[in-house]
């Protein structure tokens, strides 16, 4: 019987891990099976751009996957159970089940409302291609009422500054504001915030910092010093979080959700299971843990891959190295920050502005976009057979 490896999501990690362990696993010992609840592979760096109107490639995961010997099932997952070794799923004609004997979880990141009252009910966002959708037709229909909308973007991340330039730059009739917790652009160095602050000046972008924002409602948004900020979409961008899924099919999880790991992205309470990308609370290389982030993605895909082939082939297991060396900023189209951050996670003094910036932020787009439309270039052709039984450690077998 082959060893059926099942990858949940086809995000930039689930993608690329499936792909690799496709191409180089021999299909007669293993066969591969991807579950999405999407037919096409989203470019979440570029859900803003989405948002604000413009034209994102979707490349169909039939043509992403073609000549790997994937099979691809088009459904919700909506339970795991690691001791049975099942996966649940919804579809069209209802569902089922799915069995597995090394799962791969890759479900991502979705927005976080953090409690904030209003905010499933009122506010738009950029975490999935669908919610892009929803407020780039919010936008298409304010734009048409002439001067004197207002949009409101609440989080002052990267998504917070990406998704206001962005829509102040594609919709210069609107009149965006962007609401910061704390001073913008906190979490870079001094010279990045002060070419943050010229860039959203020149776009128009009205920055409210040191304001906390405690109730969403349809045409406006409460802070907590009793102001109240009129709204005509609000757009939430103020967090990331996980699906309840892992730790309600008992994984072991942290407080948000996130599946707990080991240097080789395999779940510490059921080896079966890797966790990589946004699901996976990872350890990186300088003892901090990895930030939900592309980057992240594909560090953790590949050390999946290598720990899951070497498990199954016998083989040694290679360290992929897991760091975070900084933020590339996307500030409209033309313009941009590349910020490297130090061992600690802190931004250097130096940083990179302008037209430049934003040229090497979009090829790294368009990079990962390839890259994960071919997860297969540039692999060895040769294919690695299965061993007659995995090599598991007494502390594995302990575990299990």
């Amino acid at each position: 019987m082959k060893h059926r490896i099942v990858v949940l999501g086809a995000g930039y990690a689930g993608a690329y891990a499936a792909g690799t362990l496709a191409r180089r696993l021999s299909p007669e010992g293993a066969e591969v099976t991807v579950v999405n609840a999407e037919p096409d592979f989203v470019q979440r760096l570029r859900l803003h751009q989405l948002a604000a109107g413009q034209e994102i490639d979707a490349p169909p995961l039939t043509d992403v996957f073609a000549g790997t010997g994937i099979r691809l099932r088009l459904a919700r997952v909506t339970a795991v159970d690691p001791e049975r070794r099942i996966v649940a799923v919804a579809d069209a004609d209802g569902g089922g089940e799915l069995g597995y004997d090394t799962l791969v979880y890759a479900l991502g990141s979705h927005g976080d409302d953090r409690g904030v009252p209003g905010v499933a009910e009122h506010a738009f966002d950029v975490a999935a291609r669908p919610s892009a959708l929803r407020l780039r037709e919010r936008l298409d229909s304010l734009e048409k009422r002439g001067g004197g909308v207002n949009v409101l973007v609440v989080g002052d991340g990267l998504t917070g500054i990406e998704t206001a330039t962005e829509i102040a730059e594609s919709r210069p009739r609107l009149s965006v504001a962007l609401v910061a917790r704390g001073e913008l652009g906190a979490q870079l160095s001094a010279g990045a915030r002060g070419h943050l602050r010229q860039v959203c000046d020149r776009l128009g972008v009205t920055v409210l910092e040191h304001t906390s924002v405690e109730a969403v409602e349809a045409t406006r948004v409460l802070c907590a010093d009793g102001t109240a900020l009129a709204a005509d979409a609000t757009v939430w961008t103020a967090g990331f979080a996980v699906s309840s899924i892992a730790a309600a099919g008992g994984l072991e999880v942290t407080e948000n959700g996130r599946i707990v790991v080991d240097r080789t992205m395999r779940s510490v309470s059921h080896p079966d299971v890797y966790a990589v990308g946004d699901s996976g609370y990872v350890i990186g290389d300088n003892g901090r843990p990895l930030p939900m982030s592309c980057a992240s993605a594909g560090y953790t895909g590949r050390q999946a891959v290598d720990a899951i082939i070497g498990r199954l082939t016998g083989g040694k297991i290679a360290n992929t190295k897991l760091e975070y060396p900084g933020n590339h900023i996307s500030l409209g189209r033309q313009d941009g920050i590349l910020q490297m951050v130090d061992d600690e996670g802190q931004a250097k003094p130096t940083y990179m502005g302008g037209r430049k910036a934003a040229r090497i932020k979009a090829g790294i787009v368009r990079m990962s976009l390839w890259a994960t439309s071919h997860p297969t270039f540039g692999l060895p052709k040769r294919k690695h057979h299965l061993a007659a039984a995995p090599k598991t450690s007494a502390v594995e077998k302990a575990v299990a």
